[in-house]
């Protein structure tokens, strides 16, 4: 005689079917199975199969998207077609001010990496760096005017590795959560210094291209990986490897538009540089903080990583419009695309988008020109994206 199949995971119930199970057999038709000593043996294989069916199920599940639970199962799985989750995304803010250096016969004036302004809110202040050095030329005047810069909620940070050829997978994983993995500038220090972009596509990838991966691992950590030496370009053994990123708030600093200038200024008359102490204007506002949002969730990325992988990485149909715009824009509660065919009279070569965003109502014109931009890398030539602002209607 078998088991009967498990339909549960019960204790009770495994246990009631291991007695009627020795009860069926005669060679413990006499036993008392309520005894101490035989209730205990019972208890024990119980337990046992308990504990295995519980685990087999929870393996079971972590190994398909659409079940698993923990972040570092679906991250994997999505991993798996090519979909990586988005990450941190800091509030972005564009200010404008000029540096006075008349007297100073400065030929440039560089707004130094790290730390630049000092944002106000209302649930309290926030730290704005830029990831990289903004040089400016001054003019006749002796004016240096730093314009539409854009600043980054949140504190730069550089993280230095050795590249190491003989590990056999050697790993560079950056140490910090909340990281706004766009930020991330990547430079390898050896027989000269070599700058490092984000890797877009595989075309026009040969082994002198340097570019580099951004993958999430364990503990919503961040991994750096470059080329093998045939597809991206690969790292001289021994080099010094610099990566700099932002670690951010998320959206707890959307909204700050009122600015104070914190960061290092320095002018060149020629090799050295001198730090600049005063002629800083005041801070204009060009653009308040937005855009700010937090890791993707872990149903977004059960949702829209299939999605994305069906559409391919191209805007083709209204689908795909739908799939990639919450990919490219974090600040989206929902996307509605249709084809201009569908419109009386038609408008062929157009698709028409509506996006509905987290903070507001409406999308400002800056942001559909940047989405509209990003796009581009996707779609087809011919095909126009026109972007529709809602109609809200409200019922009292």
């Amino acid at each position: 005689m078998s088991f009967n199949q498990f339909t549960n995971l019960d204790f009770e119930d495994l246990r009631v079917q291991i007695k009627e199970y020795l009860r069926a057999n005669s060679n413990f038709s006499d036993f008392d199975f309520e005894g101490s000593n035989f209730s205990i043996l019972i208890d024990t294989l119980a337990y046992n199969s308990y504990i295995n069916a519980y685990n087999t199920n929870m393996a079971v599940n972590e190994s398909f998207i659409d079940s698993a639970t923990l972040r570092e199962n679906v991250v994997s799985l999505a991993r798996n077609i090519g979909y990586v989750p988005r990450s941190t995304r800091a509030s972005i803010a564009r200010i404008s001010f000029t540096v006075n250096v008349a007297n100073m016969n400065a030929r440039t004036v560089k707004l130094k990496a790290g730390v630049a302004v000092l944002g106000a809110i209302e649930n309290g202040n926030y730290i704005f760096s830029v990831p990289e050095d903004i040089t400016v030329t001054p003019n006749s005047s002796g004016i240096a005017a730093f314009t539409d810069i854009p600043v980054y909620e949140g504190n730069l940070l550089k993280k230095t590795f050795t590249i190491d050829d003989s590990q056999v997978a050697p790993k560079y994983i950056l140490p910090n959560q909340n990281i706004d993995t766009s930020t991330i500038r990547v430079e390898t220090v050896g027989s000269g210094i070599e700058n490092y972009i984000p890797y877009q596509n595989i075309f026009d990838v040969d082994s002198t291209s340097r570019l580099f991966l951004t993958q999430e691992v364990e503990d919503e950590k961040y991994q750096i990986l470059f080329g093998d030496g045939i597809l991206g370009k690969k790292p001289e053994n021994g080099s010094t490897l610099n990566i700099t990123y932002i670690v951010t708030n998320g959206s707890a600093a959307n909204g700050a538009n009122n600015f104070n200038f914190a960061g290092h200024l320095v002018y060149s008359q020629g090799s050295t540089e001198t730090t600049v102490t005063s002629g800083v204007s005041a801070i204009t506002t060009v653009e308040q903080a937005v855009n700010g949002d937090e890791i993707e969730p872990i149903d977004s990325v059960k949702y829209l990583a299939p999605r994305v992988y069906s559409s391919q990485y191209r805007a083709v149909t209204s689908n795909d419009y739908t799939a990639l715009i919450p990919f490219l824009y974090p600040n989206v509660e929902s996307v509605t695309a249709y084809g201009g065919e569908e419109l009386d009279p038609p408008q062929f070569g157009k698709v028409f988008i509506t996006v509905k965003p987290k903070n507001g109502e409406f999308i400002s014109d800056v942001t559909k020109d940047a989405i509209k931009r990003d796009l581009k890398k996707y779609t087809v030539a011919g095909i126009r994206q026109e972007f529709i602002d809602l109609h809200y209607l409200y019922v009292e």
